[in-house]
């Protein structure tokens, strides 16, 4: 009984995917680009200055 269960819940959840794949057309979403910093190209970690000196730049 219990291998009943787990065989029909692994065919549920392989339609779920495929259903799902289909609908979302395979998609995948991108994420922003990194703001960088434009003298030394570190990455920026929030709002303040960089520690290199450059101005603050948004973006």
């Amino acid at each position: 009984m219990l291998i009943k269960i787990v065989t029909l819940f692994l065919i549920a959840m392989g339609g779920m995917a495929v259903y799902f794949k289909m609908r979302m057309g395979g998609k995948r979403r991108r994420l922003a680009k990194p703001a960088t910093c434009p003298k030394c190209g570190r990455h920026r970690i929030g709002t303040g200055p960089c520690p290199c000196g450059a101005p603050d730049k948004k973006g």
